[in-house]
């Protein structure tokens, strides 16, 4: 990741010493030293994120090169913002524009000081830097990323799964869903994770005889931190718009639990339904929904997934025979999948089988940890068997226990090391996300783009870049399909429980952004991004993060600060690029936002906010603006002066 940082750091280096000539002597001289040493390093980086787990002195060293590709942003960021600032009257009067020259020279000097003294620390880096390469005698540093992939198979990204092992499973459950009693039934599938509980209940529960069988249907993901009201609201969806005659009920937004269980109750109370509840972790979440499908004698059920057996067996306390546990790929099994993926057009070559036989071993029969296992080979020459020991090798010799978990995660954690550094920036971002709900792919591509992790291609746009990695991820089984168009094209996508783990436990380590779902959690000063799940608590802490570069809210609360509480992001976060509002009960547009000068990316999705004002037209720097689902009709005529958000490409209605 810090590769990525330093990548984009030096883009954004190379700019600022092209456009301002007027820097002081010296300074233009010092700046490119600077990002002479960070090209330098660069080769280091991309073998050093795997090895800085097991090595402090490595990580002392990636940190250091990490907080100076940070401060040397923000000294370019700051400088950026002093003379927009100075300079945003083009009508200022003659002594306006001798004060304003005055400031502007005393910036030039400050930012000269801030550039020597972040040189004499890049040269000390740079001393431990090559310190580290003679004490552990390395010359040059190798990278997986370096090394050429093999051309994806040409089609669209969502294939119709030919999971190995799902036929007898699915059969077996279909056989005991549609060929149930008259009563209420309950079914548990228990296993752990990555052995593929959803993606058989997704196969069950788009069967066309279960459709036929079932003409009601509720597919809800009960994640460990679930909304009771936000999955009542969304069962209530799901019922009325299978039925293209019923709307839903009038104020359904507005009403607390109790009447919303109602409204389910006497939906379901006549009707044969099919409820999935995925993902269920406690008892409690189990209890808290049972009583909302009501008992109804119309051959109904409950099907849940779990890796809890004390879960499933309560849920079928009623019907212990009904919990099925789903068992690991079988060898066979796991040879067929592995094959299937490293191998679709031809069978394993002689001289790689002994070596894909042992790799496989490691996974333990999990697809999750095959499939990701085989985007990690796919970009390794076949033909070189060493390069294929190397990945056995570096799985580690603690995999020779018996816990399954720690396994897969050892293996994920491969996966994630073995990205370019572009495409691990889009991965992490996935830790910023609440756990459980769905991500809608146009939302990660504009995201990704704003963040500055797409880089340009000749003939190719930004977007079209962003959704070539988006497939990458997918290609290698780290990012999941939830959702597609009858087309096969993406709409919404999750990362799996255990990529998640993974992903949030980097994303502290490197700062990349706080989490924040507690009242009295503390941020880091350093912190550039900010993900909050719970609005009240964190909002009045923003004023501290003058570093920030984006704040993403997720409304985990009953009530939502009203548009004068943002002032503090005019005042202190001068510096922030992405400010995704998307999902909040915002009622008015903050006025204070149109003072973020280099705001890129706005969301205002599904906010109850109505009307833009024409001062949005000061954010010269706007790339995209989402006013989906909120009830704007118009735009004002003034955003046309907006050089980067002239609509439609970048606004979204």
């Amino acid at each position: 990741m810090t590769e990525g940082l330093v990548t984009f750091l030096l883009t954004k280096l190379a700019g600022f010493i092209q456009e301002e000539e007027r820097l002081l002597t010296g300074v233009k001289e010092e700046a490119e030293y600077i990002g002479y040493e960070l090209q330098f390093m660069l080769v280091f980086l991309r073998a050093a994120d795997a090895m800085e787990e097991h090595d402090d002195g490595l990580k002392v060293l990636v940190q250091s090169v990490r907080d100076v590709a940070y401060d040397m942003e923000d000294i370019l960021d700051l400088f950026r913002l002093r003379l927009t600032r100075d300079h945003g009257d083009k009508f200022c009067s003659s002594v306006q524009t001798i004060s304003n020259s005055i400031i502007t020279l005393k910036a030039r000097h400050q930012i000269a000081s801030k550039i020597q003294a972040l040189k004499s620390r890049v040269i000390n880096i740079s001393e431990a830097h090559r310190r580290y390469l003679i004490r552990n005698n390395i010359t040059e540093p190798s990278s997986s990323s370096t090394l050429t992939p093999r051309v994806a198979r040409p089609g669209n990204i969502v294939e119709e799964a030919n999971i190995v092992g799902i036929e007898k499973p699915k059969k077996h459950l279909i056989g005991w869903l549609v060929r149930g009693r008259s009563e209420r039934e309950v079914i548990s599938v228990v296993g752990m994770g990555g052995l593929g509980k959803t993606t058989l209940m997704r196969k069950v529960y788009n069967d066309a005889d279960v459709k036929k069988h079932f003409r009601s249907r509720v597919w809800i993901t009960l994640s460990s931190s679930f909304k009771e009201e936000d999955l009542l609201r969304d069962i209530i969806q799901q019922l009325f718009c299978l039925l293209q005659k019923t709307t839903v009920p009038q104020g359904v937004d507005n009403m607390d639990s109790d009447r919303l269980k109602n409204v389910i109750i006497n939906f379901l109370q006549q009707r044969r339904y099919l409820i999935v509840l995925d993902d269920v972790w406690h008892t409690d979440a189990w209890d808290a929904f049972e009583p909302v499908f009501p008992i109804n004698n119309r051959g109904s059920c409950i099907l849940l997934t779990t890796r809890q057996t004390e879960v499933a067996k309560t849920a079928c306390v009623e019907f212990p025979d009904k919990v099925y546990n789903l068992d690991p790929l079988s060898p066979e099994e796991s040879w067929n999948l592995f094959c299937k993926k490293v191998f679709p057009n031809s069978h394993c070559p002689t001289h790689l089988k002994d070596v894909s036989e042992r790799i496989l071993g490691r996974c333990e029969g999990l697809p999750l940890a095959i499939e990701a296992m085989s985007g990690v080979l796919a970009t390794r020459d076949r033909s070189k068997i060493d390069e294929w020991e190397m990945v056995y090798r570096s799985l580690g010799a603690g995999l020779e226990d018996n816990n399954r978990r720690r396994n897969a995660l050892r293996i994920l954690s491969l996966s994630y090391y073995d990205l370019p550094y572009y495409l691990k920036s889009c991965l992490l971002y996935f830790s910023i996300f609440p756990e459980g709900i769905p991500i809608q792919r146009m939302r990660l591509i504009r995201l990704w783009i704003a963040e500055g992790f797409v880089k340009g291609r000749d003939g190719m746009t930004l977007e079209e870049v962003a959704e070539k990695n988006f497939d990458a991820l997918i290609r290698r089984s780290l990012v999941q399909v939830v959702e597609a168009t009858s087309y096969g094209q993406v709409k919404t996508c999750r990362v799996h429980d255990l990529v998640r783990e993974i992903l949030i436990k980097k994303a502290k380590e490197q700062e990349f952004v706080a989490i924040d779902k507690e009242q009295n959690m503390d941020w880091s000063e350093k912190v550039r991004r900010v993900s909050i799940h719970n609005a009240m608590a964190s909002m009045r802490r923003i004023h501290g993060a003058s570093r920030l570069r984006s704040l993403l809210v997720f409304w985990g609360t009953d009530s939502f600060p009203e548009p004068h509480k943002f002032n503090s992001l005019s005042s202190r976060s001068r510096l922030l690029t992405v400010l995704d509002l998307e999902g909040t009960p915002l009622k008015e547009f903050p006025n204070e936002v149109v003072s973020l000068i280099f705001l890129k990316y706005l969301s205002l999705r599904d906010t109850m906010v109505n009307s833009i004002p024409s001062s949005i037209s000061k954010l010269q720097n706007l790339e995209s603006l989402d006013l989906k689902h909120a009830p704007v009709t118009e735009l004002p005529v003034d955003i046309s002066e907006a050089p980067k958000a002239s609509p439609p490409a970048s606004v979204s209605f």
